[in-house]
């Protein structure tokens, strides 16, 4: 598979700058495998498509606000720092992307606040516009966790050029977030309201957690024509015995196991026994998906509509077959759809 293969025309107005106004009421297209079918539903009629102890499977990772707006020293230029990533909580080392990137070098200091409340250096160059910073904070790590979610904002993607507003904090996490350490929603869960998830419960469908803490490696462009060169930035992620447990107990009854995005089967499919069951996991993950590729745990997959040339795309195509993903993506479009965070659902069966 090349990466030219995964380009598409895409307008720029469907590309979702707001959320649907209630959770579940975003478009949902589902995608029948066998059938090579396409329907056009509403997200709360998921719960027609499930039956008693299939399995659902959740990212519970939680956003925090990475997105901070920082001065540079002697110049006072506005540089937006991206927190991805804690390298050494006692240093306060950090991971960062810089904006605009040119800009920063080695053993510049950026202030953060009105009052320049948080001072970080600069220490090292870690690719074209990302950097390390070391924060120098006297207070307990406590109070800098505080500090950071003072001054943070909720970290929306790029493409949304308005500025982040209070119904965003609520809008861009899952119902059910829970483990702090994401720089991005995972994108999926966002349809799922307290109602659906009650009245999937009521069906009798079972839950099972995964963690995925969503960091660059999701959106790292692919930068080679030969997909098998590219290399996924790592992600922490968990699963503990007990939500195994409640997946292979799904698998050995025959059941359905739907993973609620690309980052609930990213950490499942990086957890796989011998004998095609799920393992617990407590680690890093870089797996990169894309066709052709054998799924090992879920056989359903609920998905939002992803950007041309994205991971996330070639690992719906390499879940739902290429032709049928790319087909169904062109009707998306014909549609009128709306693509990626704030976006529509696809349910692959």
């Amino acid at each position: 598979m090349k990466l030219s293969k995964f380009g598409f025309e895409l307008p720029e107005e469907l590309l979702a700058e707001y959320p649907a106004e209630n959770r579940d009421e975003s478009r949902l297209m589902v995608l029948n495998r066998e059938k090579q079918t396409i329907e056009h539903k509403t997200f709360k009629d998921l719960i027609d498509y499930f039956e008693e102890e299939d399995v659902l499977i959740m990212n519970n990772t939680k956003v925090f606000p990475a997105r901070m707006i920082g001065n540079k020293e002697k110049t006072g230029a506005e540089i937006e720092v991206f927190l991805l990533r804690e390298l050494n909580q006692e240093t306060l080392l950090w991971d960062v992307l810089v904006d605009p990137a040119r800009k920063i070098r080695i053993g510049n200091k950026l202030y953060f606040g009105e009052d320049e409340e948080l001072v970080a250096e600069v220490i090292d160059n870690t690719t074209s516009r990302g950097r390390t910073l070391r924060f120098l904070f006297d207070g307990s790590y406590e109070e800098f966790q505080a500090k950071v979610r003072q001054l943070g904002k909720t970290p929306l993607p790029k493409y949304i050029k308005r500025a982040v507003e209070p119904e965003d904090e609520e809008r861009y996490q899952t119902i059910y977030a829970r483990h702090e350490g994401s720089v991005a929603a995972p994108t999926a869960g966002l349809h799922f309201s307290k109602n659906l998830l009650k009245r999937l419960e009521i069906k009798g469908v079972d839950f099972a957690e995964v963690t995925l803490h969503v960091g660059l490696g999701t959106f790292q462009p692919v930068e080679v024509e030969d997909l098998t060169k590219h290399k996924m930035g790592s992600e922490r992620a968990y699963i503990s015995q007990m939500n195994a447990d409640i997946i292979n107990k799904g698998i050995n009854a025959k059941k359905n196991i739907c993973a609620i995005g690309t980052t609930s089967i990213r950490t499942i499919e990086s957890s796989v026994s011998s004998e095609n069951m799920l393992k617990p996991f407590d680690g890093w993950t870089n797996k990169f998906i894309f066709p052709p590729y054998d799924f090992s745990i879920a056989n359903r997959l609920i998905t939002n509509f992803h950007t041309p040339y994205s991971t996330l795309l070639m690992m719906v195509c390499a879940f739902g077959g290429y032709d049928f993903v790319m087909k169904a993506y062109e009707e998306a479009v014909k549609e009128k759809y709306k693509f990626f965070s704030y976006g529509d659902a696809m349910l692959i069966i």
